[in-house]
This record gives C-alpha cells, sequence and structure tokens, in this order.
C-alpha cells in the first residue's frame, strides 16, 4: 500500500493531528480482457446448475429459481432482443421498480450484447424523455400503465420498441426469438469484453439536466470482485439478501452484480411498506440499504418501547449497546465489564430487533449517505455491524468499505483493491481505480471537469487517518458559508436532528446568512402517538401545529442535541417546521433518499425568508 502523510494545519481543531494525503491499497488480481458480466450468469448455469440464484415472488409467494433455469430465461429473453433488432451496442431503456424481471432484462440486455440504461420508475415524463433521447436508446421497458401513458406522450425517435413488463410480453418476446440460433447469441454474447460499455446510469442529479455516467463490463466486474474481497460472510453460495432499493441506482446495482457472481441467494421486492413482513420471510443473512431505512428502524423500536412503557429499558438497553460497541475498539476492560448487561439487554430488547429483521442477518451494508457514528455503534453493538462503504456512480459504487476485522464505526473504510484515495489542499477526495467511469456520455466538458490526470474529482470533503480509512465530513457544493465567513458541513447537524423519532427530515441553511437556521418535517408515523401523548386533537395535522409550543419545544429539543456537536457559530439558531413531509414523489428527494437541496430551497423559499425576517432567538 502506498501511505503519504500529511500534518493537518491548526485552522481547524477538528483535524489536528496526523492525517493522510494519499492512501491506496494495491490489487491482487486482474479482470481478463475477455471478460464480461454475462460469463459468471452461464458459469453458474454450469457449474451449479441446481444452485438457487433467486427466489421470486409470484403471487405473494417466493418461488426458488436455480442457475439454469434463470441463465435459460435470459438467453431466451436475448434472442427475442436480437430478434426485435436490437444490435450490439445499441442502447435499450429500462424502468421499473426493483422486480426479478429487472435483473432479468438487465443480463438479457447484455447477453444480447447491447447497453442497459436505467430509468428510476418515479421520473417525470420530462427526464423519461430526456435520458431516452440523450442517450439515444432504441427500445424501452417500462413496468407499469402510468408509465405507459406518460411514454406514449413522448416522441423519441431512436426508440423503435417499447414493451410494458409482463408475463405476457416477455413470453411474446421469448416465443419471437425462437428462430434466433444458440451461435448466434452466443457470438453475441461473446462480442462484448471488459472494455464493453455495459451501461449509462444518468445521476439522480440535484442541478441541471442529470448526465450519463459510462460504466464498463470492466468497471462493474472489478468493483464487484474487489468490493466483496473478505467479506465472504456475507458473499457466499450460503448467504441471502432481499434487494429493495432501487435498481436503477447504482448502489443496488453493484450488488445485483456481486451476488450473481459469488452465488448469493437474492430477492426483490419494491414494497417498502411492507418491508418487515417480506424480511421475515425471506429471513435474510445481510441487510443492504441506506442510513434513512436503518435510521426508521431504530427510531420505530425506540417509539413503540416507549410508547409501549419500556421507555427506560429500551434507553438503557441502547446505552449500553453503543458502550458495548465503543468498547470493542478502545477498552476491553470496559467491555468484559458490559459483557453481564449486554447480554441480559441481547435477550429483552436486541434480539427482538433483529428478529423485526428476519432473525437470520447478521450483518448489513450501507451507502448513500453518511452512517453516523451513533447509529454505526447501536447497530454493531445489538449484535448487527453495519458495514459502511462509500463510492459515486462515477465509481460504479464501492470504493471504501469496512470489512470484518478491519472496521471503524464513524468512517467509510478503508480503500477497496486498487485503489487510490487523494485528499485535495482544498479536502476534496479524489480517487483513481478500476472501478473509475470513463466519462459522462456525449459530454466532453463535463468528463474534463471531472476527470484530471486519471484523478476523479468526487466534490465530496473528507480526511483519511494514518491508517487510511476515510471520513466523509461534507459535500463541497453543500458547504454553507455564512455572512461572517463560517464554514459549516451540514451532515453533521442533520443526522443528530434526524436521531430524533418525531422528525422525519430537516435540511440546514444559512448560506451568506448571518446565522445557521433549519427546516423541518415531521415523522407521519411518529406524529400520532406525540399528539395522544400531549393530548393534542387526533384529527390534527402537522399543518393545524406547525406553530403550537409544545411541537416546537419537542423540535428544540432535538436542535439543541444536535448544537452540542458544532461550535456557537456553526449552532442552529432558529427553525421552521414545514405543513408537509419530503418524498420522493414530492421532488424533494432522490431515490436514494437524499434530500435535493436545491429543489428545497426553491419551493421553500419564503420559509427560508422567514427564518431571517426577525432577530434570532440565541
Amino acid at each position: 500500500m502506498t501511505v503519504r502523510l500529511t500534518t493537518v494545519g491548526d485552522d481547524n481543531p477538528s483535524l489536528r493531528g496526523t492525517s493522510v494525503a494519499e492512501f491506496s491499497v494495491p490489487a491482487n488480481f486482474e479482470v481478463p480482457q475477455d471478460a464480461n458480466l454475462t460469463d459468471a450468469v452461464f458459469g453458474n448455469a454450469s457449474d451449479y446448475p441446481d444452485n438457487v440464484s433467486f427466489d421470486r415472488k409470484v403471487d405473494g409467494e417466493w418461488q426458488p429459481v436455480t442457475a439454469k433455469h434463470f441463465a435459460e430465461e435470459v438467453k431466451a429473453l436475448a434472442a427475442g432482443l436480437i430478434a426485435a433488432g436490437v444490435q450490439s451496442g445499441d442502447r435499450v431503456g429500462l424502468m421499473s421498480a426493483t422486480r426479478y424481471e429487472w435483473t432479468l432484462i438487465d443480463y438479457a440486455i447484455w447477453t444480447a450484447g447491447a447497453v442497459t440504461v436505467p430509468i428510476y420508475e418515479t421520473s417525470s415524463a420530462e427526464q423519461v424523455e430526456w435520458i431516452l433521447s440523450d442517450s439515444g436508446a432504441v427500445a424501452f421497458f417500462y413496468e407499469t400503465d402510468k408509465h405507459k401513458a406518460a411514454y406514449d406522450g413522448l416522441e423519441v425517435a431512436s426508440v423503435k420498441n417499447a414493451w410494458q413488463i409482463s408475463d405476457k410480453t416477455l413470453e411474446t418476446l421469448t416465443a419471437d426469438g425462437k428462430g434466433v440460433s444458440e451461435d448466434e447469441i452466443e457470438q453475441r454474447r461473446r462480442t462484448l469484453t471488459r472494455e464493453s460499455l455495459a451501461t449509462i446510469i444518468y445521476t439522480s442529479g440535484t442541478t441541471g439536466r442529470p448526465k450519463g455516467c459510462e460504466l464498463t463490463h470492466r468497471n462493474f466486474i472489478y468493483d464487484a470482485t474487489a468490493t466483496t474481497e473478505g467479506l465472504d460472510e456475507l458473499f457466499g453460495p450460503d448467504q441471502s439478501t432481499l434487494l429493495f432499493l432501487p435498481l436503477a441506482h447504482v448502489f443496488a446495482r453493484i450488488i445485483q452484480v456481486g451476488c450473481v457472481q459469488n452465488r448469493v441467494r437474492m430477492g426483490h421486492t419494491a414494497d417498502i411498506k411492507n418491508l418487515m413482513a417480506d424480511l421475515a420471510i425471506f429471513k435474510p443473512t445481510f441487510i443492504l440499504s441506506v442510513p434513512r431505512v436503518f435510521e426508521k428502524v431504530y427510531n420505530t423500536a425506540k417509539q413503540r418501547a416507549h410508547a409501549d412503557g419500556k421507555g427506560a429499558i429500551f434507553d438503557l438497553a441502547e446505552r449500553v449497546a453503543i458502550g458495548y460497541s465503543q468498547a470493542q475498539d478502545a477498552s476491553p476492560a470496559l467491555r468484559l465489564a458490559l459483557e453481564v448487561p449486554h447480554r441480559a439487554f441481547d435477550a429483552l430488547v436486541y434480539s427482538k430487533l433483529r428478529a423485526a429483521l428476519g432473525g437470520r442477518a447478521h450483518s448489513a451494508i450501507s451507502g448513500g449517505a453518511p452512517l453516523g457514528a451513533r447509529l454505526g455503534h447501536f447497530f454493531r453493538g445489538i449484535g448487527l455491524p453495519i458495514y459502511e462503504g462509500y463510492g459515486l456512480t462515477e465509481t460504479t459504487a464501492g470504493a471504501t468499505c469496512n470489512r470484518p476485522g478491519a472496521m471503524k464505526v464513524g468512517t467509510v473504510g478503508r480503500p477497496i483493491p486498487g485503489v487510490s484515495i487523494k485528499i485535495a489542499d482544498d479536502g476534496e477526495i479524489l480517487m483513481k481505480g478500476d472501478n473509475v467511469f470513463t466519462g459522462y456520455y456525449k459530454n466532453a466538458d463535463a468528463t474534463k471537469e471531472a476527470l484530471e490526470n486519471g484523478w476523479f474529482h468526487t466534490g465530496d470533503i473528507g480526511e483519511l487517518d494514518k491508517d487510511g480509512y476515510l471520513r466523509i465530513t461534507g459535500r463541497k457544493k453543500e458547504l454553507i458559508v455564512t455572512a461572517g465567513g463560517k464554514n459549516v458541513a451540514p451532515a453533521v447537524l442533520e443526522d443528530r436532528i434526524r436521531a430524533n423519532a418525531l422528525i422525519s427530515q430537516c435540511m440546514v441553511v444559512g448560506d451568506q446568512k448571518p446565522f445557521i437556521a433549519c427546516l423541518v418535517t415531521i415523522d407521519e408515523e411518529a406524529f400520532p402517538d406525540w399528539k395522544a401523548k400531549n393530548n393534542k386533537p387526533e384529527d390534527a395535522t402537522v399543518a393545524d401545529l406547525v406553530d403550537d409550543a409544545d411541537l416546537r419545544a419537542a423540535v428544540q429539543a432535538a436542535i439543541d442535541e444536535a448544537n452540542k456537536a458544532v461550535s456557537h457559530a456553526e449552532a442552529i439558531k432558529e427553525f421552521r417546521i414545514l405543513p408537509e413531509d419530503w418524498s420522493v414523489e414530492s421532488g424533494h428527494l432522490t431515490p436514494s433518499l437524499k434530500v435535493k437541496r436545491n429543489v428545497v430551497l426553491a419551493d421553500h423559499k419564503p420559509d427560508v425568508d422567514a427564518l431571517y425576517a426577525k432577530p434570532k432567538s440565541g
């Protein structure tokens, strides 16, 4: 490994001491020149034909799909695409929620030698039109009647075929491909090499039109191999996971590839409202999610415990779990002292939390946004370590990750093998490796700006410790600079505020303003219990109570707790409760549940202006 040390200046007390300016981990493997993503599908079918690759939900029942059967379905559907005129290198749009057919179609597109262009199932008609037109897609798979209605109103000259995903449609395509020979399918599949374009993923984007990230077969194979190395207890033939994140997002997609490569049994669901019921039946051995889902699991459990009169027990169990986890890194003596209460709370509390996730999950993977040390220690303390990683669409998801035996809670881990991380003079995280994309589709200017001498400029701010563990401290474009010149990273405050079960979302504001403030939304699931405890009318809405003294006091308590993490100049001085929550459907959250800061600022400009229209409260 390569390490270059530097001493961080004294202008930022939180970063004082020795840190690392550059860190890399050597790779011990290479992607063969003729390799492509379909090799794993047909290799599994040949070597492990009876291995259950998927459990597919049909009419509410989970049905096994063997490696042999999956390969046959992929090949048959690829033949249908070839018969429909899809050529090697053609782009094919795929708009659907997470389901078995998403993975089937993805691999069929690759087997036909073509390129998958995923589209979020929540995308607007304008976004669909832009992505299909910009990519030059010749065919388009969509899922729902709503998608069909949106597509029917578009004019995309390049698209020659549009298919609605259904058993009947796939059967028709398969039947149409019966005239395509096995040799032709194999020849088409073998046109692909590691340098072939596998997908164009349009970034969900918080500003402007989405840019298409070009990712090759090498990018995916390399990242999936490097990311799963050392994670045998997650990615092995006896392991399983239930995918519920959108497969249009690179995070879920790389897990899909990693599961197929490592023969991990995989299920799909997009029914987030009934996720806990699906987890209870599927019983995955590891969970893949974004921090917001883990936060909801924690908040819901805490809220229910307090509602049932067991709040004191839960709170003590929480403190023991966090202390037990912290002691693993810092104090073996303290961990020994906590063994007895930890075992007691495992029976009373922790085992029930694990049971709610299916009962077999021994670990989890988190990405997409910072998890935060608080949640990391809590879940590790209850026996479900969350291996947090970091990456972007442009790095094929994982570029760093924590691993068993190499984990530091509060960091996103060390670089995966073959990846180098460098911290620029302004704190920006730069990356280099075979997982880094080739560029933005038909956008040379954006590519030139993002890639410099092989280094990808992530736009994120961070620091490396002496052991090479990366900590994300903010987003370059999201750093708030107050009128007084103070730099504030909003994530630190926002993570702590969302720890309160009553709060769904928050966004810190204050750029070029005299002080820091924030917008807050209320969690719709926690709100009824809060009303009952505080003697509010059962039919009262959040809009009815935005100025209620008790509700404001509850939010203020969460903000006071968050302010403990920052200096007085960085502390939140004012807040505003919004009448409605933000969601993907409202356009305020990305499909990976990140706040679209520019959209929120535009839609809530009067609210932000109101924050600064009166003297600050302290």
